[in-house]
């Protein structure tokens, strides 16, 4: 976080993009005594203390990070078991496509920390400018795909391995108390998720290819070109007057 922070100061063109693990978990499940257990919380990069969740929430909410992923990677405790005696082979992953739009809600705008509008551009605008397929994804206008949800944000619900649709047997969310959820889903135009019920049909998803360059990069030729002729100092012609009162000619020699 601290190198992306940097990196933005220098005018680099960097994206920091932050897991919903990482706001909203703490490592004290991956020392829990059961294996099981713990091996549920593997993943890379590793959950970090609750400190480091703090300040990667902060720095969403100042803008020093863009937009939230998931890194959802999923494997069930039979699969997980494979590392038991050798944490090495633990397979890494957790779960989070279907929690994330709800754990943003929780730890970032029920917190207080972020507001409705920052929240729809960190888990939707911004990912779309980002892998330059914006205005068509991630913005609501005439000529752009119609995926809209409709999100009640009074609805509470809990998160569990026993309510989510994921086949694995786990969740690393189990218990998480949440006010606001997503109540209709639609994809271009046309309603998949609805009141808990799912109306989508095999065969109805749409490749989406990502062209490259897009406004992340525009202007970077002009700025590596304008860099190479920059002095940190240019001659500086500075008009002093002497003790005898006659004007001096000063000039700051370029510095490298």
């Amino acid at each position: 976080m601290e190198e992306v922070a940097k990196a933005r100061k220098d005018g680099q063109r960097v994206i920091g993009e932050p897991v919903i693990s990482g706001l909203a978990l703490n490592e004290s499940m991956v020392w829990h005594p059961d294996f099981n257990v713990a091996s549920r919380y593997v993943m890379s990069p590793p959950i970090r203390s609750a400190e480091h969740g703090l300040a990667l929430r902060k720095a969403l909410a100042q803008g020093t990070l863009q937009l939230v992923g998931t890194d959802h990677a999923v494997f069930n405790s039979t699969q997980k078991a494979m590392g038991r005696g050798d944490f090495r082979k633990i397979p890494n992953g957790v779960n989070g496509i279907e929690e994330r739009m709800h754990v943003v809600w929780e730890t970032m705008v029920n917190s207080g920390m972020m507001s409705p509008m920052d929240y729809v551009r960190v888990t939707s605008t911004a990912a779309a400018q980002t892998f330059n397929i914006y205005p068509r994804k991630g913005h609501i206008a005439v000529g752009s795909d119609a995926d809209v949800i409709v999100f009640d944000p009074n609805e509470e619900h809990v998160l569990s391995a026993s309510t989510h649709h994921s086949r694995i047997d786990s969740n690393v969310y189990e218990g998480m108390r949440i006010k606001g959820r997503v109540v209709s889903t639609v994809s271009r135009g046309r309603l998949l998720w609805d009141a808990g019920k799912l109306y989508a049909e095999p065969g109805t998803g749409q490749y989406i290819p990502l062209p490259t360059g897009g406004p992340l990069f525009e202007g970077l030729d002009v700025q590596q070109q304008a860099e190479m002729v920059l002095h940190r100092y240019g001659r500086t012609p500075v008009a002093r007057t002497d003790t005898m009162g006659s004007k001096v000619e000063l000039c700051m020699a370029a510095q490298s």
